[in-house]
């Protein structure tokens, strides 16, 4: 015959059950749990212990009603399985856990200014501390210039006009250096494959990709396009391959480039003996196509952690609406690459 309790569930621990425990103070708990220095360590552990072997788990709701804080943040991101985005989001992630901070994502399709409006409200209704947009296209940088919120906005993009903090990658650096490798090489101009209209890198990148050009004295060859994907690199390359001249090309993101591999492949070229490639990312496969590619590496950790800072400094009423924080990605060298054939 069963007791009373089968079927009953078991009650939770609260903090006064750890302060039991551990032959604390109910406020003693409260310090620990908030990081207040002035708790001595043999007591602090004590009550660690204790939190251990109760499984406790403080009353979020409960507390952000005390401190007036969620720990909390929010982040409006482009709805991509794109890898620059995607990483992004990441990095932004793993910066807030490593701060004891959570994340609530707001996810869109389309980054006009009413969409990302909503989000923002959306997720200031559920509490959040302060919201880090990912803005990577024009669209959703006219987005952010005309947001309204009573919370802290940081921007984390390749540019923007936006009267908030701003963190990016300096992707027109990184043009200029997959550039001027291939300049170096011997190579006479260097071809490019652009990413699509009304993103952000994909202007940056054409830019730097072109200043380097123009510095050195050397006429742009005409653009071509793609939309990121390796699709559009393999569509573009099998016309690249028919262009009579080309030595060299840099490719706005690595995806496109390995599309491009295939082409040229297909087409009898060999990389790099006949045509040079260099990629932009170093997405995690970069160093098993074939051959390895030569790229350009995005800290997206780096973008997160510095991203969060500016919103941290926001939070604590140091306004920065004028930071725009600007990381330097590094050419990662490897064999897709070499120098101008002779003659």
């Amino acid at each position: 015959m069963g007791t009373a309790t089968d079927g009953a569930e078991q009650r939770q621990p609260v903090m006064a059950d750890v302060a039991k425990l551990a032959g604390v103070s109910h406020q003693t708990v409260s310090r620990v749990l908030n990081g207040a220095p002035h708790v001595r360590p043999d007591t602090r552990e004590r009550v660690l212990a204790a939190i251990r072997e109760l499984d406790y788990r403080p009353n979020s709701a409960a507390r952000a009603l005390v401190t007036r804080r969620s720990q909390t943040l929010g982040v409006v991101s482009f709805d991509s399985t794109l890898y620059g985005p995607a990483s992004m989001l990441d990095g932004i992630e793993r910066a807030a856990r490593s701060a004891g901070y959570f994340v609530s994502v707001a996810s869109l399709r389309s980054l006009d200014s009413r969409s990302v409006q909503e989000a923002v409200d959306r997720l200031r209704d559920q509490g959040v501390e302060g919201v880090v947009v990912i803005a990577p296209q024009t669209s959703a940088i006219s987005a952010v210039a005309k947001l309204s919120s009573s919370v802290p906005v940081v921007a984390v993009g390749s540019g923007t006009q936006a009267r908030v903090p701003m963190v990016s990658v300096d992707n027109r650096a990184g043009a200029e250096a997959a550039t001027r490798h291939l300049l170096d090489l011997g190579h006479r101009t260097v071809h490019h494959l652009a990413g699509p209209a009304g993103w952000m890198e994909s202007e940056d990148r054409q830019d730097g990709w072109r200043r380097t050009l123009e510095a050195a004295g050397v006429e742009a060859p005409p653009v071509e396009s793609g939309d990121w994907s390796a699709r559009s690199g393999y569509e573009a390359g099998l016309r690249i391959a028919r262009t009579a001249g080309v030595s060299a090309v840099f490719c706005a993101n690595d995806h496109m480039a390995l599309g491009l591999l295939r082409a040229f492949h297909e087409a009898g070229r060999s990389i790099p003996r006949d045509i040079s490639v260099v990629g932009f990312d170093d997405i995690p496969e970069a160093a098993y196509f074939t051959p390895p590619l030569t790229t350009v590496r995005q800290d997206f950790g780096e973008l997160g952690r510095r991203a969060l800072e500016l919103l941290v400094a926001e939070l604590a009423g140091a306004r920065a609406a004028q930071v725009r924080v600007r990381i330097s990605p590094e050419m990662v060298l490897r064999r897709s690459a070499g120098p101008a054939a002779r003659g």
